[in-house]
């Protein structure tokens, strides 16, 4: 029989590696609060400025932005609220829209 770990016993980091991972990204730097945003246009707009600004990404800019908001979607998993979760959907086909990839 294999003994469970104590949740008690567990170091809690003081930030989570996902929320890390979003402030320290390699890919972009983002605006604060871009994924609280009320409209999938701004939220989109913000990524693509991100996008574009950062020297730092790896992979073109619609890549770089497309796949933050992918990361912050599937790491918020079934926490995010469902308003908010279509609507970075959305803010997903429009930025499509906004790099032209449409």
């Amino acid at each position: 029989m294999t003994a469970r770990r104590s949740t008690a016993t567990r170091k809690t980091s003081p930030q989570r590696w996902s929320q890390r991972v979003a402030q320290e990204s390699d890919a972009l730097n983002l605006e604060p609060g871009v994924f609280k945003q009320t409209s999938a246009k701004k939220i989109a707009a913000s990524l693509k400025r991100s996008a574009e600004r950062s020297s730092r990404r790896k992979s073109s800019a619609y890549r770089s932005a497309l796949s933050m908001l992918t990361f912050y979607i599937n790491r918020a998993g079934r926490n995010l609220p469902e308003p908010q979760r279509a609507r970075l959907e959305r803010a997903k086909t429009e930025s499509k829209r906004q790099f032209g990839k449409d």
